[in-house]
């Protein structure tokens, strides 16, 4: 019987394994050349476009717009090296000083409120260089998105979204933090992005891969460095990198070595290089502001004998305390201020119609005290007696002539605690004047130091304790800090301590000895910072916002609000549609998330009935011309040698719009928790992730039709994005004549919700 001859089908591949994967990469290198001039044909247009309508109108109006009377101010201040309190770290205001010294300012301009003229002033410089750090935002963002995506149309419109948006335009033009954060923010995430295209092409310890790792280090420390809100980037990159790291964990090609030196990489360059910037920048910070100015009495008394021309500075005053000796008293908690009084009384319905009682945080003639003893006018002239421990004394005002007094009324904010007042006339008063000095863990006939002790003032009648509430008062008040005497004398902000400290009889002893190093200054500076950052309350007037009206765009803010008006604004059909393209991002997230599983399910399922597949028979046996896995393995590898970049795919477009809605999400979300006073611009950071968003959702949904529909689409929407820019860019250019509101406006038709003001 003849043996059967099984013929093996005509394969209609033409050409061997090898061939295939020559033309291939043939076929890539020549996409990939195409692509790049392509890639830096758009960039190009991109930066011209962008510097071209950021640069416009650039210095005007030629006077003070909003928070540039702020940060000029402080501009100002580094080159005068002038010490000043911020709520914000340093390096934004460092680099505003700079750019004004380097272009021929001098530091002498007052900035004294929004509307001022700027006359003869070289303000331009500051102007120049906050505007060029905003407008290298967005070729970094099209580079960002095309790393993400390999596609010129997403790249595109995610650029075109953030060149045409008049908010951020405006953001952008002026002396002010906004576009210096903004530019390390997007320089972070670009560099996130670059670490991870270098990772995944096989780049790793390559020079390059190392650039990228120190220059993501380099922004992240920049961006926390110029407000707290970058920690919100920093956590984002450190989601990303631990994403990556987890996935290399997971790949059992790679020994566990490799891990390991991965982490070890990353947390040299993205944590500790870091942190290293960030403890330089306060160093040159601390260096730089070594005089004394009006931020002083936000510091403790040691911080400020560390600045020239404060009267602490190289000090020479008495050591001891004494009866007879006039004093300043300072609130030893971070940021206290000074024991103060003045000739105005509390109003009605504020306790006793009394003189007020407050701390003060500047330097002031009316923060000075006599010490008395409580049961005579004054000691004999010659006569000198130490004060102690447990010493019971009284305190009078010396601009005034009242004593620190207290009784049965309750403080006029904190209800609970007593009123704290100034009684009585040429300092004689009643028992109500009397407080025992208790220092803080002191011991029968200790002395009380100048600066050193921490002191308890208790009233000797109430039994309470004078502190500091830390309320702010209202107008009546001089939105001064309350002062109220506690019931509950273990109140932490009941401790003070003596900082000026004069006296004829007693001998001089010089401070220096007690001036704190840099590392203790660092770590008040953090803390009179945060605790100032969460205090933050609006000023009687100013509009405010709450974070559900900035993505809907409800109202703006005016930048400028004299006859050249400046308003920030988003460009309506930007900010809208980024919430339309948001929202289906969510739906087709979840869509995708849903078939995923379903067809794990069914893999399962077939795999668990299918019939056993003989391992040794391979691919080459059932056709002799078909690659093997393995050649299909070197055809990838070798399209991404020739692109430097995986091929693009819709899963690769939703992972990166996934990482996009995540820093949206960090950077809207945790404003929702925040108690302190909230302005409409601090939404561009969650901005700038959305529009990136916008232009890969965009690109996603897209995909399914012709090239030829895709590019009409596209060019009808930057069409519309051009046209909408172009009407509202008075907003940012500026607006004169009547108000929007007025029929007879040039912006009347614009004015699409009651809450727009311009």
């Amino acid at each position: 019987m003849a043996a059967s001859v099984v013929k093996t089908p005509k394969c209609p591949r033409r050409g061997s394994a090898k061939d295939l994967a020559k033309n291939t990469v043939s076929a890539g290198l020549k996409a990939n050349n195409e692509a790049n001039w392509n890639w830096w044909l758009l960039l190009a247009t991109v930066f011209l476009v962008t510097f071209a309508t950021r640069f416009y109108k650039v210095t005007e109006p030629d006077h003070i717009c909003w928070d540039e009377t702020h940060f000029g101010k402080m501009g100002s201040w580094y080159i005068n090296r002038t010490f000043f309190f911020d709520v914000h770290p340093p390096l934004g205001k460092m680099l505003i000083g700079l750019s004004g010294y380097l272009t021929g300012y001098n530091g002498t301009f007052p900035f004294e409120k929004p509307g001022d003229k700027y006359n003869e002033t070289r303000y331009q410089g500051m102007r120049y260089f906050c505007t060029t750090l905003g407008a290298l935002i967005m070729p970094m963002g099209f580079d960002t998105v095309y790393d993400l995506t390999r596609s010129h149309e997403a790249a595109l419109l995610s650029a075109a979204y953030l060149v045409f948006d008049v908010g951020l335009l405006t953001l952008n033009q002026y002396i002010l933090l906004d576009p210096i954060l903004l530019f390390f923010m997007m320089g972070s995430v670009w560099g996130m992005v670059k670490i991870s295209k270098s990772t995944a092409s096989g780049g790793s310890y390559g020079l390059r891969w190392w650039f990228w790792l120190f220059l993501t280090g380099t922004m992240l420390s920049c961006t926390i460095s110029v407000k707290f809100v970058g920690l919100f980037v920093v956590l984002l990159v450190g989601l990303h990198t631990a994403t990556e790291l987890w996935l290399i964990l997971g790949d059992l090609g790679q020994p566990i070595l490799e891990t390991v030196k991965q982490v070890a990489c990353r947390a040299i360059t993205l944590i500790i290089w870091p942190i290293l910037l960030y403890t330089l920048f306060f160093y040159i910070h601390l260096s730089v502001l070594n005089r004394s100015g009006n931020g002083d009495g936000f510091y403790s008394s040691a911080f400020q004998s560390r600045l020239i021309g404060n009267s602490l500075y190289n000090a020479s005053m008495p050591r001891d305390v004494a009866y007879g000796s006039v004093v300043t008293i300072k609130n030893h908690k971070t940021g206290g201020g000074y024991l103060h009084s003045h000739h105005h009384l509390y109003p009605k319905g504020a306790g006793a119609r009394q003189q007020q009682i407050t701390t003060y945080t500047h330097k002031d003639e009316n923060n000075k005290w006599l010490i008395k003893p409580h049961n005579k006018q004054r000691l004999p002239k010659d006569k000198l007696q130490i004060l102690r421990h447990g010493d019971i004394v009284r305190l009078e005002h010396v601009a005034t002539r009242r004593n620190l007094h207290s009784h049965s009324e309750p403080a006029p904010m904190t209800k609970k605690h007593l009123q704290v007042t100034g009684y009585g006339e040429l300092g004689v008063g009643d028992a109500n004047d009397a407080w025992r000095v208790m220092i803080v863990g002191g011991k029968v006939n200790e002395t009380v130091h100048t600066v050193t002790s921490r002191l308890k003032l208790i009233h000797l009648l109430q039994n309470c304790a004078l502190t500091s509430s830390g309320k702010q008062l209202p107008k009546w008040g001089f939105e001064q800090q309350e002062v109220s005497c506690n019931l509950n004398v273990r109140d932490k902000y009941s401790q003070w301590n003596v900082e000026d400290n004069e006296h004829k009889l007693m001998p001089s002893v010089s401070f220096s000895v007690y001036a704190p190093g840099f590392f203790a200054r660092f770590l008040e500076s953090h803390a009179v910072m945060l605790q100032g950052n969460a205090g933050l309350k609006p000023k009687e007037g100013e509009v405010t916002s709450r974070p559900w009206q900035w993505p809907i765009n409800y109202r703006g803010q005016f930048f400028s609000g004299s006859t050249y008006r400046i308003y920030l604004l988003g460009n309506p059909l930007i900010w809208w549609s980024n919430l339309v393209f948001l929202a289906l991002f969510v739906a087709v997230f979840l869509c995708n998330a849903i078939v995923q599983q379903r067809r794990a399910g069914l893999a399962q399922s077939q795999a668990q009935n299918a019939v056993p597949i003989d391992p040794e028979l391979s691919t080459t046996e059932l056709c002799s011309c078909c690659p093997s896995q393995e050649e299909e393995e070197e055809k990838v590898l070798a399209a991404v040698e020739s692109s430097g970049s995986p091929p693009a795919t819709p899963a690769m477009s939703l992972r990166a719009a996934a990482w996009l809605f995540v820093g949206w999400v960090l950077h809207y979300l945790p404003f929702w928790a925040m108690g302190r006073v909230l302005y409409f611009h601090h939404y561009f950071p969650a901005l700038i992730f959305n529009s990136l968003l916008t232009g890969i959702m965009f690109n996603y949904i897209m995909r399914v039709l012709p090239r030829w529909i895709q590019h009409v689409i596209l060019g009808a929407v930057l069409s519309i994005l051009i046209y909408s820019f172009a009407v509202f860019s008075p907003l940012a250019y500026g607006m004169s004549g009547p108000l929007a509101n007025e029929p007879n406006s040039t912006m009347h038709s614009l004015k699409w919700l009651s809450t727009w003001e311009f």
